[in-house]
């Protein structure tokens, strides 16, 4: 039997999907296949360690190098990259909008970065806000809000968020009081804004696409939150509760909208948590060794499985 005939014959079994089994007979018969999720992770991996390597020159040698000739490549390199995102961008448009170059995008997260390399470095050398970190972070959200939503990118939309929650977390360490407890409340609160506006701009049309973007923040920090309770050596049994209910709105979630990662993360924390539950008191090492082993070669099979039923391609 050949390997195009036993694909059909699995097909009809049931064993795999028809996406699987053309999946399959394409490569089975030399068709090219796209690579271009991973190029694009590669390309976005490579403009992060353009940047960090930058950063670290800058560290390194900004001495040697002088703050004037610093600061003028650092210019340079984000004028360069705004304004050639702003001279080829096609108008802007409610709907997502394909980026108009093939490097584009990459241009954007290059001069993304380099602004907050930039930022780092005046505020390090010159105190131009003194040491005032978070107008710094709120500043930056702000222009990457903009940016995200002008040029339809998400990973500068990932950036605005995370640098709204540094915005958040360091306006609590302010505070004459900031436990772990005001850090938990802060991350629930700012769950329940971002949350809300992207609902709230996924129903106005306004980039809906950018929808999933939002989720997949909120549901981290969300599960980072409760999982801090769970880790708490008191009050712990209400959080353990909490990340049950999570894990299951998560995995309902993503099984529904056939979004896998949703599907990970109910896996992957509620696994976490419980396991913390189970071995917390426990003093041999063996039984903890033996215990992480299988169960964590348990959870690997029950996500490939999930995997290959339910999940697909973001």
């Amino acid at each position: 039997m050949t390997i195009l005939a036993r694909l059909e014959l699995w097909k009809e079994q049931g064993a795999i999907s028809t996406e699987q089994q053309a999946h399959l007979a394409s490569l089975s018969r030399g068709e090219p296949f796209s690579l271009s999720l991973e190029l694009n992770l590669l390309l976005y991996a490579g403009v992060l360690a353009f940047v960090a390597g930058l950063g670290w020159t800058i560290s390194t040698w900004s001495q040697q190098l002088g703050d004037v000739l610093v600061l003028t490549i650092l210019s340079i390199i984000l004028t360069a990259s705004f304004w050639y995102c702003f001279s080829r961008a096609p108008a802007w448009s409610a709907a997502e909008t394909a980026a108009p170059t093939p490097i584009f995008d990459y241009v954007l997260y290059l001069g993304s970065l380099v602004w907050c390399v930039e930022l780092a470095y005046l505020e390090n050398r010159f105190h131009v806000l003194s040491g005032q970190w978070d107008l710094y972070l709120l500043a930056t959200a702000l222009l990457f809000f903009f940016l995200a939503y002008r040029f339809d990118n998400r990973f500068v939309l990932s950036l605005a968020l995370s640098s709204l929650a540094g915005w958040f977390g360091l306006t609590i360490s302010h505070w004459p009081s900031h436990q772990d407890a005001a850090y938990r409340l802060y991350a629930l609160v700012y769950c329940l804004v971002v949350g809300t506006v992207g609902a709230i701009l996924e129903r106005l049309k306004l980039k809906s696409h950018f929808f999933t973007t939002y989720l997949n923040v909120t549901a981290n920090v969300l599960f980072w939150a409760i999982l801090s309770g769970v880790f708490n050596s008191h009050g712990y049994g209400l959080w353990l509760v909490a990340l049950l209910a999570a894990c299951a709105a998560s995995l309902v979630w993503g099984l529904k909208r056939r979004q896998f990662a949703f599907v990970a993360y109910a896996a992957v924390y509620g696994y976490v948590g419980v396991s913390w539950m189970l071995i917390r008191n426990a003093s041999d090492s063996t039984f903890i060794l033996a215990y992480f082993v299988f169960t964590a070669i348990a959870m690997i099979a029950m996500l490939v499985q999930i995997a290959r039923r339910f999940g697909r391609p973001e």
